[in-house]
């Protein structure tokens, strides 16, 4: 083993490809699910959280990783903290640690559920791994692309929702509604920073085919579509709409951004990515709010 794959380096490749400042954005959304609709600080409060924190995280990004290394080699925000280029001589390690690190887990709470949290954790699992592995791609298949991504953090709320077993009110599809179309709207924003390397790569994306600026423009309309459908969750629920006003705000000045410049995109992403916690912290608080009133 070379010092490059020595047992340390490797840990930290796949630590770093875990993307651990998103490790929240899947673990948050099934835990508060599972908890506002009824269930308790459990064993399967506990599989699941700690299964969305890393093992999942670890598999829908190493999976990626892997399959996108000539584009990330020509992307030159990769190296950080939106993610890592993955050493060529770790991808089979990734592969079989982010396999590994999720079938005890899949397997638990295949078993602690029942055959419609089963069938839910199975679709959500088909779209982390479908997004990028050979074959499929969804991630080269513009609209695929965002809908599956957005199904990648959607997922975990849905299947916290069916582990509880309560019945699904309009509040609650509200919520998830208006939770997907945010999502759909970050991947297509995402996407845009990334036409240039895309393109010198061969992967489509929904930004590569219908142009930097309209993707932007897009993006706006799904998160105010967002905070609109939030309306139909009632009050004081439909507060949380009122979070979608800070990623319009942010991303407003890349609404005429030309292809050619589309990496300065970056800034806005950036941005996302701090707003994602600022949201997260101000949507909890709204949870507990409404946890204390019921």
């Amino acid at each position: 083993m070379t010092a490059a794959t020595t047992a340390p380096a490797a840990v930290r490749q796949l630590l770093g490809t875990s993307r651990p400042l998103s490790w929240i954005n899947t673990a948050y959304p099934f835990a508060a699910a599972y908890l506002l609709a009824g269930g308790g600080v459990d064993v399967t409060l506990v599989v699941g959280t700690v299964f969305f924190l890393i093992p999942y995280n670890l598999l829908m990004y190493g999976v990626n990783d892997v399959f996108d290394h000539e584009s990330d080699l020509r992307n030159p925000r990769k190296g950080g903290v939106e993610g890592i280029v993955l050493d060529h001589r770790l991808h089979r390690l990734t592969l079989w640690s982010a396999g590994l690190s999720t079938l005890p887990f899949a397997l638990a709470l295949l078993v602690i559920g029942d055959a419609v949290s089963g069938i839910v954790l199975l679709v959500v699992l088909a779209a982390v791994v479908g997004y990028s592995a050979p074959g499929l791609r969804l991630k080269e298949r513009p609209v695929l692309d965002s809908l599956t991504s957005s199904t990648h953090f959607v997922g975990p709320a849905v299947f916290g929702l069916a582990l509880s077993g309560a019945p699904v009110g309009l509040t609650a599809v509200a919520s998830l509604v208006a939770f997907f179309l945010w999502g759909m709207a970050s991947h297509a924003f995402g996407a845009v920073q990334d036409v240039q390397p895309d393109r010198a790569a061969g992967i489509g994306s929904i930004a590569t085919v219908i142009g930097a600026a309209r993707t932007v423009r897009l993006s706006m309309a799904l998160y105010a579509a967002a905070g609109l459908v939030m309306l139909l969750a009632g009050w004081p629920a439909a507060l949380a709409g009122l979070l979608a006003l800070p990623y319009l705000v942010s991303i407003w000045p890349f609404r005429a951004v030309c292809d050619d410049r589309a990496e300065q995109a970056h800034r806005g992403w950036r941005r996302f990515l701090w707003l994602n916690l600022v949201t997260g912290f101000l949507l909890t608080q709204l949870l507990i709010w409404l946890t204390l009133r019921s």
